[in-house]
């Protein structure tokens, strides 16, 4: 039975959801603006984030916000961490892959996520210690055995450009036993496929909170690691994650560890 909490975060993210599926489909008429170079914010952000605050915030108006638009509200042992379109480059070009993500973190642990994918209708959904589910279904991380054959997924740091020849090389190293790679363009999706077995593993540079805490309890949850690229747990403070399930991980942190190591 899911928490109280998972309740909001799931009704929440159905209604920026709903903003998602009346925009993607009219990618030439959204409003965009750039927060930086390759950064960009759409009008339906703003209004799928405030959907989601705004049903927070009746069932929880004590709570502390941490919204990727909207930035940090409230003083509160509890914060809300809120990515309102993982995606938001694919959204506004009309490309259906892109999620909603939202976390619940009491004194800094991460206990209860949601991610939902719009497009498939599909809700992701953990709490820490209670599993990890899909459309209320019980999810594993798949069971491979090491990187031979693996399906690994990454992004590129838009924002980090000098460590993209670094990030090839990693690539690179990785493909000498990995079956292939995909570049999707949600790191909430990633991790949440990731949980549910659809990927074996993902890694990627310089991630912010709202693209990954949500996520990350998901493969936690469903059996998996969550790592930074030293193979240690400061993936929350660095934004450099490796995920996947326990020997997958591991195998990638001794591909990637000397590689980043290199230039941090």
């Amino acid at each position: 039975m899911r928490k109280p909490a998972v309740n909001i975060a799931v009704q929440a993210a159905r209604r920026a959801g709903a903003v998602i599926q009346r925009s993607i489909h009219r990618a030439d008429a959204i409003a965009v603006s750039e927060k930086g170079r390759f950064d960009f914010v759409t009008e339906a952000d703003r209004l799928a984030e405030q959907e989601i605050i705004r049903e927070i915030r009746k069932a929880y108006p004590e709570h502390a916000i941490w919204g990727e638009e909207s930035g940090r509200s409230g003083n509160s042992r509890y914060v809300w961490v809120i990515d309102p379109i993982d995606g938001t480059s694919n959204f506004m070009r009309g490309f259906p892959h892109c999620s909603v993500s939202i976390a619940l973190m009491e004194e800094g642990v991460i206990q209860h996520g949601v991610v939902y994918d719009p497009v498939r209708d599909e809700i992701f959904h953990a709490t820490k210690g209670g599993g990890a589910y899909l459309n209320d279904r019980r999810i594993r991380v798949g069971q491979r055995l090491g990187l031979a054959g693996a399906l690994v997924a990454t992004g590129f740091p838009f924002k980090q450009r000098a460590r993209f020849n670094t990030q090839m090389r990693m690539v690179k190293a990785l493909l000498e036993d990995a079956e292939d790679l995909r570049r999707t363009g949600s790191a909430a999706l990633d991790l949440a496929y990731v949980a549910c077995g659809r990927l074996d593993g993902y890694f990627e540079y310089g991630l912010q909170p709202w693209d990954m805490a949500a996520g990350a309890l998901l493969v936690r949850e469903a059996g998996g690691g969550v790592l930074d690229f030293d193979g240690d747990e400061r993936w929350f403070d660095s934004g450099n994650v490796i995920a996947g399930n326990l020997k997958v991980a591991a195998a990638m942190v001794a591909r990637i560890k000397p590689l980043a190591v290199k230039t941090g």
